[in-house]
């Protein structure tokens, strides 16, 4: 981002050569950074912004654009007294919202490539697998899905049955909940977790149905990111 903005010699850096306008840039980029960091983490531990990452980048750059375009203001008003003239202005808080809004949206690709395998996102559309519960559990919330053997055990606000099917599978299927897979053999909703205990290096989720699934150090670093334990 502070080679782009050096480039294109943004901020009123086009007159001088272009080593010194990244150089010049590159602080720049990296206060932005940090500041979409904070304000990511903030809008991202809200439900809306967990079912629609896109929609919660737009906000958490918005946020980020007015301490923004202090910080650019500032800058110049330290480095060249007065600073900015007002007609510069318009320009300056352009080039910020652009800026904001490129690196968040560069930030949510990157998460969303990055989820990790077994990670299910929440969406507006219900998910498939729901097609396939039996008659007794339709119209339940899905917390988790224990692989035993060939078959799935289901572990439903309504109750418990099993299914033949493969768990990865199964995931594949889940997407529209909010879950990840915890462990070769499970995967769980968010939602459904009432109780996260660590002890022995090891960590063990308790679900709304008084489950305990244990947490392997395979997904362990994946759930710590994301904040589950």
């Amino acid at each position: 981002m502070g080679a782009l903005l050096g480039f294109v010699g943004a901020f009123g850096t086009m007159n001088l050569p272009l080593p010194i306008r990244i150089a010049a840039c590159l602080p720049f980029s990296w206060i932005g950074a940090i500041l979409g960091y904070l304000c990511a983490r903030v809008v991202f531990c809200r439900p809306f912004a967990r079912r629609r990452p896109w929609l919660g980048g737009a906000v958490a750059a918005l946020a980020m654009i007015p301490p923004m375009a202090l910080i650019v203001w500032l800058s110049y008003r330290l480095v060249s007294p007065p600073g900015l003239p007002l007609r510069a202005l318009p320009d300056m808080l352009s080039i910020t919202a652009v800026m904001c809004f490129a690196g968040m949206a560069i930030g949510v690709a990157l998460r969303q490539r990055g989820l990790g395998p077994g990670v299910t996102q929440a969406g507006p559309v219900p998910p498939k697998f729901l097609e396939r519960l039996p008659l007794k559990l339709r119209g339940a919330e899905v917390w988790a899905v224990e692989a035993q053997d060939h078959y799935l055990r289901l572990h439903t606000s309504k109750g418990q049955d099993l299914i033949l099917m493969r768990l990865a599978d199964a995931i594949a299927e889940l997407q529209g909940i909010e879950g990840a897979r915890v462990h070769r053999s499970w995967w769980i909703a968010r939602d459904a977790i009432t109780e996260a205990r660590r002890g022995d290096g090891r960590a063990t989720l308790t679900l709304k149905d008084g489950s305990e699934v244990p947490v392997s150090r395979t997904y362990a670093g994946q759930l710590r990111e994301r904040r589950w334990i």
